[in-house]
């Protein structure tokens, strides 16, 4: 399993309701565990655990379910325990559904979290499935989840549109994805007007079963590429909800505004992706994270490779970010001149 997979599993593990005799399976299959393992683990043939609603798994991890209030003790106990010792466990863990701690007992780096928001540090846990902790990670979990959310969007749009996986049209759907990573940046760091307003125009004004999502896209397109004076005049008229959205320059909603076809699921991931709060979102951790995640065979096969850390600073310099850089040249070359 990559981190994004291992960030999907956890997530959906913190929001079932709490089963505290399942949790240490469903944490460690989060992981990667075989079935198999698991099921020796259940059967007590290859669980050491020296404490009551323990689950230990050599070289790797000891998981100790508790009563309710003591987690801070349980970890303790796991820390002292000699079958931890024995059994070169690397982690401690210890939850009693309300909370959760855990220890990394190589590097003595500890978390302490409300049961529900463990799954934003899984990066903490990495190790868990031989994957080397990346720092990116676990300072900002939520690039992954972006990085997660827009790959499994890509992978059920080329499902859909067989015809945009073919080689001469792989530019025409980076380009595609390149606007959608635009609108969702540009959404929750003011370059648009109001909060969400391109998860919240698509979710209001497409059908749930995704049928005319591509034709609401390529009206939201079709706008950012005509400026204010020439929208009255412009052919076909545009839609009352689409002139919302402001004129952009930079080139990147010039040309076609062709959208590929959404399913029900696409359009879900979609709003998922939407639903992130991208002011957190690093626009150049996705180079790194593909890198992180995947080998060059998976990324190929998942359609990881949309979005490079290059590729995404071209979009992303010219419609803001050198206008940025040029009005703080001219603010440092006003002040070095009244000096």
């Amino acid at each position: 399993m990559n981190a994004v997979e291992i960030e999907e599993a956890i997530s959906d593990l913190a929001l079932q309701p709490f089963d505290r005799e399942e949790f240490p399976f469903a944490f460690l299959a989060a992981f990667g565990n075989k079935d198999a393992a698991l099921k020796r683990l259940r059967a007590g043939n290859n669980n050491t655990s020296d404490l009551p609603g323990g689950v230990l798994q050599r070289n790797n991890i000891h998981i100790a379910v508790c009563d309710e209030g003591a987690v801070g003790g349980t970890l303790q106990a796991l820390r002292a325990s000699p079958a931890t010792l024995k059994a070169k466990a690397k982690f401690i863990l210890a939850t009693d559904g309300q909370t959760l701690e855990a220890e990394d007992l190589a590097g003595g780096e500890t978390i302490a979290c409300p049961y529900p928001k463990f799954s934003d540090h899984f990066g903490f846990f990495l190790p868990l499935a031989g994957i080397s902790t990346i720092k990116e990670i676990k300072e900002n979990p939520v690039d992954v989840r972006a990085t997660g959310r827009l790959n499994k969007l890509y992978v059920e749009l080329l499902r859909e549109n067989p015809d945009w996986a073919r080689a001469e049209r792989r530019p025409d759907m980076n380009h595609f994805m390149a606007r959608l990573v635009f609108c969702f940046f540009a959404e929750d760091t003011d370059i648009f007007n109001g909060e969400g307003l391109f998860t919240q125009t698509v979710d209001q004004y497409s059908e749930r079963d995704g049928s005319n999502t591509h034709l609401v896209l390529s009206e939201i397109f079709r706008a950012m590429n005509i400026k204010g004076e020439d929208r009255v005049s412009a052919q076909p008229r545009l839609p009352n909800w689409a002139n919302g959205f402001p004129y952009v320059n930079g080139g990147l909603f010039s040309g076609s505004t062709e959208v590929p076809r959404f399913t029900r699921m696409a359009r879900t991931y979609l709003l998922h992706a939407g639903g992130l709060n991208w002011r957190e979102i690093n626009p150049d951790i996705f180079g790194s994270m593909i890198q992180a995640v995947a080998d060059d065979e998976e990324r190929g096969a998942l359609g990881m490779h949309y979005t490079s850390v290059p590729n995404i600073l071209k979009v992303l310099n010219p419609l803001f970010l050198d206008e940025l850089r040029a009005q703080l040249e001219r603010i440092r070359q006003s002040f070095d001149r009244h000096r």
